[in-house]
C-alpha cells in the first residue's frame, strides 16, 4: 500500500514503525549495549568494591534504570513522535527539553563514528600486531598523528579519514532505508552476531594464563566499600550511561512500536540483557588483564584501565603477548564495531525522526539532511591531527553536563510541573505485564533526579577545580561549556519554528491500530 497518506502522529509520508515486538527489543538492546559496557562497565566495577558492587549496581539498576526507561517508552509510546514533538504534544513549554536532547544525540553521533573508524583500522591491525612494541607510541603517534597540544588543525590524518567516510556511508544508507528495513534488520543481524563474537572473545580470554588472577581481582568483595557514597554514586552513574535513557534514543525508539505492546516487560527485557552483557564484558576484559599482569609480573591494578586506554593502548598489549594474539585481537576490535554502530545508529535516529516531523520531510530526505552534515563535521573534525583532543573533551562535557541535565530537566518537568506520571503510568499499565504504581512514581520523580543531580553536582564542582586534562582554557570554553551551553540555546529556539503542516501537534488518538500504522509496514 501507498505511505504517501497523512499518519496522525506523524508526516505526510507516514509514520515508520518496527515490525514485531522483537524487533524492538533487539534494536534496543543494541542501542544500550555500545562501547560504554565493554570499556567502562569492568572498571567502574573493579574500583568501586569489586564483586560487592554488584549490591549496588543492582540497586540502581532496579530503583533507576529500569524505572526511569519505562518513563522514556512511556512518553514515547503514549505521544508517538520524537523527543521534541513528543514533548511538544505535552505542553507548549516541553518542547526545548526535547530539542536539547536533539541536540546531544547530533553531538554523540559525530564524534562517536570516530570511536568506531579507529576500531574498524584497529581490527585489521590485530592480524599483524601493527602496533609493535609500543602500542601508546603508536596509537597517538603514527596512526592517530596526534599534536602535542590541544587546539584546531586543518592537518588531514588519512589513516582516520578513509575508514570514517566508509562508516558515514554506511550509516546514512541505514538511515536512508528506515526503522523496519534499516534499523531493524541491522538490529536482527548484528545483535546475535555481537553476541556471538564477543562470547567467544570471552572463551578465548578465559583459556589465557592468568585468566583466574583478573577474574580474582575484578569480583573478590570489597564489603567495606558499600558504605562509601561513591561507590553508590557510581552504581547509578554506570546504570544511566548505559542503558541509553534521559536523551531521547528509547523516546524516539518506542514512538515507533504498536499500541497493543507490552513495554514494561519489553524493558525489563532490555534492562537486564544490558546488564548481563556488561558483566560478560566484564569478564572477559579482566580475564585478559589478569594474563598482561601475570606476564608482566605486576599486580592487576597496575595494569587496569577503562576508555580508550584499554581498548588502543592495553588491549594491543594483551593481543601482542597472549598465544594466538591476532584473533583475540581481531575479536575485541570486531565487537566494538558492532557495538558501537548500533548505539550510533540509534543515537542518529533521534535525530532524523525530530528534523523529519519538524520540516514535514519524507525518511529518505530526512536521512539526507542529518547524515550529510553529520558527516562533514565528523570527518572535518576527527580525522585531523588534534581530533582526540576535541573528542576527550566534548564526550566529558556532553555526558556530564549534557545527558544528566537533560534527564534531571526532563523528569522534574514531567513530574512537578506538566504532572503527567499518573497519565504515563495509566498507559504503560494498559498492555504492561509489570503493573506500575506509586512506587514508580517515587522513584522517577524522586530517587532517580536527586541521585543524577547529586551527581551532576559532583562533576560541576569538580571541574571548578582544575581545567579538565589540564587542557587550555579557550579549548575547554569552546569545545566543552561552550557547547553545553550551545545546546540549550538551540534547543530553546528551534522551539519557536513553527511544526509541519503534515505533523499534528495535537496528541495523537489512541485506537489501537491505526490505518496509517498499517501502511507505514507496508
Amino acid at each position: 500500500m501507498s505511505t504517501q497518506a497523512v499518519d496522525k502522529s506523524g508526516t505526510k509520508h507516514g509514520r515508520d514503525s518496527f515490525g514485531t515486538r522483537r524487533v524492538f527489543i533487539l534494536a534496543a538492546i543494541g542501542s544500550a549495549v555500545g562501547l560504554g559496557n565493554i570499556w567502562r562497565f569492568p572498571y567502574v566495577a573493579y574500583e568501586n568494591g569489586g564483586g560487592a558492587f554488584i549490591i549496588p549496581y543492582l540497586v540502581a539498576l532496579l530503583t533507576a534504570g529500569i524505572p526511569f526507561l519505562f518513563l522514556d517508552y512511556a512518553v514515547g509510546h503514549r505521544y508517538r513522535g520524537s523527543a521534541p514533538l513528543s514533548f511538544r504534544r505535552i505542553a507548549r513549554g516541553a518542547e526545548p527539553i526535547g530539542w536539547w536532547m536533539t541536540g546531544i544525540c547530533a553531538v554523540i553521533a559525530i564524534y562517536y563514528a570516530a570511536i568506531i573508524a579507529w576500531a574498524i583500522r584497529y581490527t585489521f591491525f590485530s592480524i599483524e600486531e601493527r602496533w609493535g612494541d609500543d602500542p601508546n607510541a603508536f596509537f597517538f603517534g603514527e596512526f592517530l598523528q596526534a599534536a602535542d597540544t590541544p587546539g584546531a588543525s586543518l592537518d588531514l590524518v588519512p589513516g582516520v579519514f578513509w575508514p570514517l567516510l566508509l562508516l558515514w556511508i554506511v550509516v546514512v544508507g541505514i538511515m536512508v532505508l528506515g526503522v523496519q528495513k534499516g534499523i531493524g534488520r541491522m538490529a536482527i543481524i548484528f545483535m546475535p552476531l555481537l553476541l556471538l563474537v564477543f562470547a567467544a572473545l570471552v572463551v578465548r580470554a578465559l583459556f589465557l594464563d592468568g585468566a583466574g588472577v583478573g577474574l580474582d581481582a575484578l569480583f573478590s568483595p570489597n564489603w567495606a566499600a558499600l558504605t562509601e557514597t561513591s561507590v553508590w554514586v557510581a552504581a547509578f552513574g554506570q546504570i544511566f550511561f548505559s542503558l541509553s535513557v534521559g536523551f531521547g534514543i528509547m523516546i524516539t525508539y518506542a514512538s515507533y512500536v504498536r499500541r497493543r505492546t507490552d513495554m514494561t516487560g519489553s524493558g525489563a527485557v532490555v534492562g537486564f540483557s544490558n546488564s548481563g552483557f556488561e558483566l560478560l564484558a566484564g569478564i572477559g576484559v579482566f580475564a585478559a588483564l589478569g594474563f598482561m599482569a601475570t606476564a608482566a609480573a605486576v599486580p592487576v591494578d597496575e595494569v587496569a584501565t577503562s576508555g580508550l586506554g584499554l581498548a588502543f593502548v592495553a588491549f594491543p598489549t594483551i593481543v601482542s603477548e597472549a598465544p594466538g594474539g591476532g584473533l583475540l585481537g581481531v575479536l575485541f576490535f570486531a565487537s566494538l564495531v558492532v557495538a558501537g554502530l548500533t548505539s550510533l545508529v540509534s543515537v542518529l535516529e533521534v535525530v532524523v525522526s525530530a528534523v523529519r516531523e519538524k520540516i514535514g520531510l519524507s525518511r529518505v530526505s530526512a536521512a539526507l539532511w542529518v547524515g550529510l552534515p553529520a558527516a562533514v563535521l565528523s570527518i572535518g573534525l576527527f580525522s585531523t591531527t588534534t581530533g582526540v583532543y576535541v573528542l576527550d573533551t566534548m564526550d566529558h562535557f556532553v555526558n556530564s553536563f549534557g545527558i544528566l541535565a537533560a534527564a534531571v530537566a526532563s523528569m522534574v518537568a514531567l513530574t512537578f510541573v506538566f504532572r503527567k506520571l499518573p497519565v504515563l503510568m495509566a498507559h504503560m499499565n494498559k498492555f504492561g505485564t509489570i503493573r506500575l504504581g506509586r512506587w514508580w512514581q517515587f522513584l522517577v520523580g524522586g530517587l532517580a533526579p536527586a541521585a543524577l543531580a547529586f551527581i551532576l553536582f559532583r562533576d560541576f564542582m569538580s571541574e571548578l577545580e582544575a581545567p579538565y586534562e589540564g587542557y587550555p582554557s579557550t579549548f575547554i570554553n569552546i569545545f566543552g561549556w561552550g557547547m553545553v551551553v550551545a545546546l540549550i540555546v538551540v534547543a530553546i529556539g528551534l522551539s519557536f519554528l513553527p511544526w509541519s503542516r503534515h505533523t499534528p501537534i495535537e496528541e495523537p488518538g489512541y485506537d489501537d491500530e491505526t490505518n496509517s500504522d498499517k501502511e507505514a509496514e507496508s
